[in-house]
């Protein structure tokens, strides 16, 4: 079973890559020291960032919740959402519809 989306799949992308890169040590889903990633040019970060979010929504088909860093992103397939936590708090939600 996949994430079942009907807004073009680039528009969220491009809204879960801003999503996850707030959420506190993201980077280290890759495994990537904390010095690894501030030895990175912004362009670099930026497509780490966008590998985490396709890895993410194609995960969230087998997993409906990834813990990533210091949160969490959740796919509510009732709602037709995503929800990217940080902590108790929701950070942001992306339509699929």
């Amino acid at each position: 079973m996949g994430v079942r989306h009907a807004r073009e799949y680039a528009d969220i992308l491009k809204e879960l890559t801003v999503a996850v890169g707030e959420i506190e040590n993201s980077y280290s889903f890759f495994e990537m020291e904390p010095e690894e990633w501030a030895a990175l040019a912004s362009e670099e970060r930026q497509e780490v960032m966008e590998a985490l979010a396709d890895d993410v929504f194609f995960g969230l088909g087998e997993d409906p919740v990834i813990e990533i860093g210091g949160g969490a992103i959740t796919y509510n397939s009732k709602h037709h959402v995503i929800e990217v936590s940080q902590g108790d708090n929701v950070i942001q939600i992306i339509r699929l519809i």
